[in-house]
């Protein structure tokens, strides 16, 4: 799968390395292409996941703000409810088109 923004892939993954999640496909941050993602300082916090980290992805030199987001210590229920450890995982907004 993979993930692109302004024509350009900016991460790629098997599909077993993803976590779908409320519509969303969850990619490893190591599947990120290197100086793609900046953190930004957008609040979130999600009831049963967590806080939120936010991203801004720059691509060509233009930032596309709050184009990724990911809980980097998500709650005790996000375990419970996936059975899986998000922490190390991504989205992606819909300005970034998602697919094989």
């Amino acid at each position: 799968m993979k993930a692109v923004l302004a024509g350009t892939v900016i991460a790629e993954a098997d599909d077993s390395d993803l976590i779908p999640i409320e519509g969303n496909w969850y990619f490893p941050l190591s599947s990120v292409k290197e100086g793609v993602l900046v953190e930004s300082p957008t609040p979130y916090t999600c009831p049963w996941k967590g806080e939120a980290q936010y991203y801004s992805a720059v691509v060509d030199g233009e930032t596309h703000v709050d184009a990724a987001w990911g809980y980097p210590n998500p709650y005790a229920t996000a375990f419970e409810r996936l059975g899986k450890d998000i922490s190390g995982h991504i989205a992606f907004s819909p300005d970034v088109e998602v697919g094989p």
